[in-house]
């Protein structure tokens, strides 16, 4: 029985990863956020199996240059998830307002509040926990504050504080979740404002990541073969593994003063 090729085992290799990091486990509850099929346990036997596999049938050269990719494979998927992360906060920040809204509109339209709350978990079911703190009479600002913990959601503690402050002190509920709900639609603008300004400096970071690869196609467009120095020899794979950690580390670095910034 022959040996499987290097590219055969990369094959293998990139396959499972990338089963790792895409296929998702069904959410235990409304809204919460995906995660990989296979337990952490499972992955490290997994990945120490593979390694193990790897290292006794590839030469040193070619056994870090599949370690390069797989990297690259987990660093990609990393920076993949973080970008549906974002735009699934940016989705709730925009069911936040949306649900002050109308809920400011019910109250003011002389609809009771738990009326409301209920209209509003029905248009958005992570909301569900507040209309049920409702009905039985519970701490509704405390399970808002809960949910508030949720990225994107931080602006229901604006809201919290408001039904609060009217609890607290029998003022019309109507008219302070009017306001409150003006507050988050001026945060919402700023964050807006933020994001389109950050914008082209994540652009700008993307074609930085890329742009290694056009210097690579130049130099082998002029006669060198800077691919073949980079993969076959000691220094260039040092080179490459630093190459490519500084790139991961300054994506990743933007991406969270990003999630800084806009709250997320």
């Amino acid at each position: 029985m022959t040996a499987p090729t290097g590219a055969t085992l990369l094959a293998v290799v990139l396959t499972a990863l990338t089963a790792v990091l895409v296929l998702p486990r069904r959410p235990s509850l409304p809204g919460a956020a995906s995660t990989p099929a296979l337990s952490p346990a499972l992955g490290a036997v997994a990945v120490t199996i593979s390694v193990l596999v790897l290292w006794s049938w590839l030469s040193t050269e070619r056994f870090v240059l599949v370690a390069l990719l797989a990297a690259v494979a987990l660093g990609v998927g990393r920076l993949v998830r973080r970008r549906r992360a974002a735009r699934g906060a940016e989705r709730r920040s925009d069911q936040v307002l949306a649900v002050c809204d109308a809920m400011a509109s019910d109250l003011a339209a002389g609809q009771p509040p738990l009326v409301s709350l209920d209209r509003a978990a029905a248009e958005w079911p992570e909301f569900a926990p507040v209309a049920a703190a409702g009905r039985m009479g519970a701490d509704v600002p405390a399970v808002l504050r809960d949910l508030a913990a949720r990225p994107g959601a931080r602006q229901l503690r604006t809201l919290a504080a408001t039904w609060q402050v009217a609890h607290d002190t029998g003022s019309g509920l109507a008219a302070s979740i009017g306001q409150a709900a003006e507050a988050i639609r001026e945060d919402r603008r700023t964050a807006r404002l933020v994001a389109a300004e950050l914008a082209a400096a994540h652009a700008t970071a993307r074609m930085l990541a890329v742009l290694p690869l056009g210097v690579l196609l130049l130099g082998s467009g002029i006669g060198g073969d800077p691919v073949g120095f980079l993969t076959g020899s000691a220094v260039g794979l040092g080179c490459l593994a630093l190459g490519l950690a500084l790139s991961f580390a300054g994506l990743l670095w933007l991406e969270r003063i990003a999630d800084r910034v806009l709250g997320r």
